[in-house]
């Protein structure tokens, strides 16, 4: 249980921010459990950016034996080449723990500049490859396990980290889309030789199934998707997610469903402007709920000093951190397209553990009133031209859907031009009357993260760039009969990792299903849990709901949940 900077900062976190963020933990949040402090992503560059990465000039903190050390400019404690041990340190006076986030390999820099690797006559030349470079960070090359010198280069950098008081680790550009064992091995063997006790943190997900054993034996958390912001597509895939790893869950060794995107976000992030979390309370209740549930790791994402009082409610309730903390046999119970429900044991009297949601969704967009559709796009097929008749229609609404919910889904309407007789109007010039898009804002004559409009290598001065899932409403003028435009994918995503897999879709008229009900009933056979009658408690109203006997019924809110304790109680 701790806080990670990159949902507030992402690569552009500061000492007093950090140690802002630690002081309000220890008094705030200690008591509960609430302990690790991480500095995330690229704490020795000294000029990185908000939305993206400075990768045209970055100025790299590194040691004579090709180790990144923290940006002076950013920590000044750092200075002196005594590294993040002042940071630690005062950490650690207060009771909490410290945690950095690296990326795999060697840097290319080390490579450059052929840095020797400490303790031997070898050089960074030696030990790496170019092959499998991070997509999204070009900050390191691959290490080569077999080649004489590896093992000692990772060696030498958890030595140093050890030597800092360093007690978490997170490692990324390891397990997706490539698991690449051979490094998670070497990391494991140079923590260990240490002699310090520093958690493994393994990342991005989806880490591969196919490996769950490999990771399960050599990393204490590993992620199970990639990064998790706060949209509702995002949390609702977790319920299939964490079924699929529930059964790899071990003592001190855990599936991870990554950073809590609650509280004030978005500082400096990645993703969208500073704001509170988007979700609703009944989604923060739920995602609060599943991840207990599922005894995933808990990290804050929210600046701690900015949290109001329903946040620090979500994340100090004692009923619900026990359940986390202490319960057991945790496992699925049943899941719809509506409903889903968990349970799990209270080791100390056998006493059950009920979490039911509500997952009923409005359908967005149902294809069935789509006019037009696109093939998939995505990396073999990056493109696509419509031209279609309008015939009288009022309205325009451009969809595009994220086959498989990933951030990296950035799509772009190329060139969309209205036809009036011999008019043409572009798109681009009209205002729309509503715009939705999976994080961040539609970019007009740019990508939805603010830069070139690019598809396929080329650059376009004209389009909407926007996310999955997204819809652009638009009023027509009137006398429009044709509507024409180029659908691609933006290189935005073309250029990661993951993800990029969405379609594209044209409306005349509202492309949603029905809405669903505000709350629904939940029933529960008590019998299938072993229990004939019982008394329940709301755990995160602390209240006792009384005596239930065969059936447990209870209304919860759309996107919501609940959170029980159920006592048998003999007839």
């Amino acid at each position: 249980m701790g806080w990670d900077s990159w949902d507030c900062y992402g690569p552009t976190v500061t000492e007093a921010e950090v140690k802002a963020n630690a002081d309000y933990m220890a008094t705030h949040l200690k008591s509960f459990g609430w302990e690790y402090i991480v500095v995330d992503i690229r704490w020795y560059v000294g000029n990185d950016k908000a939305h993206g990465y400075n990768e045209k000039n970055p100025e790299y903190s590194i040691d004579c034996y090709g180790r990144f050390l923290p940006a002076v400019n950013r920590f000044p404690s750092a200075a002196d080449g005594r590294g993040f041990q002042p940071l630690a340190d005062y950490l650690h006076k207060k009771g909490l723990k410290f945690g950095i986030q690296i990326m795999r390999g060697i840097p290319v820099e080390a490579v450059k500049r052929n840095l020797p690797i400490k303790g031997t006559q070898l050089t960074a030349n030696d030990i790496y490859t170019p092959d499998d470079q991070c997509r999204w960070l070009h900050d390191m090359y691959t290490i080569v396990p077999d080649k004489a010198g590896a093992q000692e280069y990772y060696n030498s950098i958890f030595e140093l980290y050890a030597s800092w008081g360093v007690d978490l680790i997170k490692v990324d550009d390891l397990t997706a889309p490539v698991y690449f064992s051979g490094e998670v091995e070497m990391i494991r063997k140079a923590i260990e030789k240490t002699g310090r006790k520093i958690v493994l943190s393994t990342s991005p997900g989806e880490t591969p199934l196919n490996y769950a054993a490999h990771v399960q034996q050599h990393a204490n958390t590993w992620r199970t998707l990639n990064d998790f912001w706060d949209t509702w597509p995002k949390l609702k895939e977790h319920f299939e997610i964490f079924e699929l790893w529930n059964k790899w869950r071990s003592y001190g060794a855990y599936p991870d469903g990554d950073i809590l995107p609650l509280g004030r976000i978005g500082i400096r992030a990645e993703i969208g402007d500073p704001r509170m979390t988007n979700f609703t309370k009944d989604e923060q209740y739920t995602l609060m709920t599943l991840w207990s549930i599922f005894k995933s790791p808990l990290m804050f994402g929210g600046n701690l000093p900015d949290n109001d009082p329903f946040t620090d409610s979500l994340i100090t309730n004692k009923n619900v951190l026990y359940v986390l903390n202490k319960s057991v046999n945790n496992r699925p119970l049943f899941r719809n397209e509506k409903q889903a429900a968990w349970i799990a044991e209270d080791p100390a009297n056998g006493n059950k553990f009920l979490a039911v949601f509500n997952i009923d969704d409005l359908d967005e967009m149902m294809e069935s009133k789509a006019i037009w559709k696109s093939n998939v796009i995505n990396r073999q097929r990056q493109s696509q031209t419509l031209d279609i008749k309008i015939n009288g229609d009022k309205k325009l609404f451009l969809a595009v859907s994220g086959i498989e919910n990933i951030e990296a889904d950035h799509g772009d309407w190329i060139n969309p031009i209205l036809y009036r007789g011999n008019d043409s109007i572009s798109l681009t010039t009209l205002t729309w009357k509503k715009a939705t898009t999976g994080w961040g804002k539609p970019g007009v004559n740019k990508s939805t993260s603010g830069g070139d409009l690019i598809v396929e290598g080329k650059k376009y001065i004209s389009g909407l760039g926007v996310h999955a899932n997204s819809i652009i409403e638009y009023n027509l003028p009137e006398g429009v009969t044709r509507f024409t435009a180029m659908t691609g994918l933006d290189k935005g995503a073309a250029d990661q990792n993951i993800g990029a897999t969405i379609k594209f879709m044209i409306f005349t008229q509202n492309p949603s299903g029905p809405v669903p009900p505000a709350s629904a009933i939940i029933d529960i056979d008590l019998a299938t849990l072993g229990l004939q009658q019982c008394n329940i408690q709301d755990l995160w109203t602390d209240k006792q709901l009384g005596l239930f006997k065969d059936t447990f019924s209870v209304s919860i809110r759309k996107h919501g949940a609940g959170l029980y304790r159920l006592t048998s109680v003999k007839k």
